[in-house]
């Protein structure tokens, strides 16, 4: 075991115990927080994100797990959740993936077994009302809450995540070892992701309220001390390749890419050949003189990156009201309780367009109200009365509720 350090890396020994109760919902730029262990966001982003771990003891005091291990467990047993079951038992590496049946789990007596449910935030407000915590981050960045079970001795092996990650321990210990190595190669005998050669630099043991923030490719390994639950908060992180071909894709389908030359393939010098099979190598030239030309806009990219990134996982699934206010009925009690967006929605938004689960549409005239429903995620009934009287806004809003985009009661 490595020598075990101090409770802060690269010397940073941040403290919340002097801190006020953190405010509802996410921190502004410039206030300090608990969570950040008294850092301002402003303050955390430009010392560790992207750049090194940082350990924040008590970030949330007081935090119980936002699902009990049975709502956990039923959760798991749903088609619409993405669970895996990771044992480890007899020093054999084992991985299934959901959904299960409470019945199919091990026995929570049964050590060293963890099951680790996805996208938390999308069947839970509490869950949703948890992540939101981090959204001092971009919307487009933030992707979900997973919550992982482990008995004792429990976890999924030394690996490391290409993305950022934010470990929140909400109930029970688990003891972390950290290291920033650069062989990252992994072992092929095995169904998990599990570093070849793990070098620990850095440990400790993380109890409730007590937070590890890694940066991608940081190696890591988490081990259960006793019955034991951990949120992670992730971040989208799509590689070079995959944007590529999602804007490729993107542009194809809507004809937005401007072309120099739009005229059909021809090869009027093309001689016979006596190996019909072999691509001709004028065609390959020729179709990577077309791809050389081809253009686009800023404008196309934001357009790409507000659809794609709000773009509900396949999922997802919306379930509008079982019985439907009207419009007239709608805004009567939307005057009183105002109206939020649903969990399960992403709304973004840029210069020109907004981007409602992956639909694009270009920003109403009157567009304030919309950027406030998209960063608080929420319209008062205050604020919504002063909506009211403008049908194009109530109707629209009227329209997303019935597909269940957005729901009824806000604040106050």
């Amino acid at each position: 075991m490595p020598k075990r350090p101090s409770d802060y890396p690269a010397g940073q020994r941040a403290t919340a115990s002097r801190m006020p109760a953190p405010a509802s919902g996410r921190p502004l730029p410039d206030q300090p927080t608990p969570l950040l262990g008294g850092l301002t966001p402003t303050q955390f982003m430009r010392r560790y994100w992207q750049k090194k771990p940082f350990l924040v003891r008590q970030a949330v005091p007081g935090i119980a797990s936002p699902v009990t291990r049975e709502e956990l467990f039923e959760l798991a047993a749903g088609d619409d959740v993405e669970s895996r079951l990771v044992t480890h038992f007899r020093g054999r590496w084992q991985l299934d993936h959901g959904p299960f049946d409470t019945t199919a789990l091990p026995r929570v007596t049964q050590r060293a077994w963890t099951l680790l449910v996805q996208g938390v935030n999308l069947h839970d407000d509490r869950a949703r009302a948890l992540l939101d915590r981090f959204r001092f981050a971009p919307d487009a960045r933030l992707d979900d809450l997973m919550i992982s079970y482990a008995t004792d001795g429990g976890g999924v092996g030394p690996h490391f995540d290409s993305y950022d990650v934010f470990l929140l321990q909400v109930h029970g210990k688990r003891h972390w070892r950290i290291g920033a190595q650069r062989d990252l190669s992994l072992r092929d005998d095995l169904p998990l992701k599990i570093l070849a050669h793990f070098e620990p630099e850095e440990e400790w043991v993380l109890e409730p309220g007590d937070m590890l923030y890694l940066p991608p490719h940081i190696a890591h390994d988490g081990i259960a001390i006793g019955e034991c639950m951990t949120c992670s908060i992730g971040f989208r992180a799509p590689s070079a390749s995959e944007l590529t071909s999602q804007f490729l894709y993107y542009l194809a389908e809507r004809g937005n890419a401007h072309r120099g030359d739009d005229t059909l393939y021809r090869d009027p010098k093309q001689p016979p050949v006596s190996e019909p099979a072999r691509l001709p190598t004028g065609l390959v030239e020729r179709v990577g003189a077309i791809l050389a030309n081809i253009r686009w806009k800023q404008s196309d990219v934001s357009a790409f990156l507000g659809a794609w990134l709000s773009e509900p996982k396949s999922n997802v699934v919306f379930e509008p009201p079982a019985r439907p206010a009207n419009e007239a009925a709608f805004v009567n009690r939307a005057t009183r309780a105002g109206v939020r967006l649903h969990r399960k929605t992403v709304l973004l938004y840029d210069n020109h367009s907004y981007f409602l689960n992956g639909e694009q549409n270009s920003l109403p005239s009157g567009k304030s109200w919309l950027i406030d429903l998209a960063n608080s995620r929420t319209l008062s009934a205050k604020r919504f009365v002063t909506l009211s009287h403008d049908s194009s806004v109530t109707a629209l809003l009227h329209e997303w509720y019935c597909a269940g985009w957005v729901e009824l009661g806000g604040l106050a």
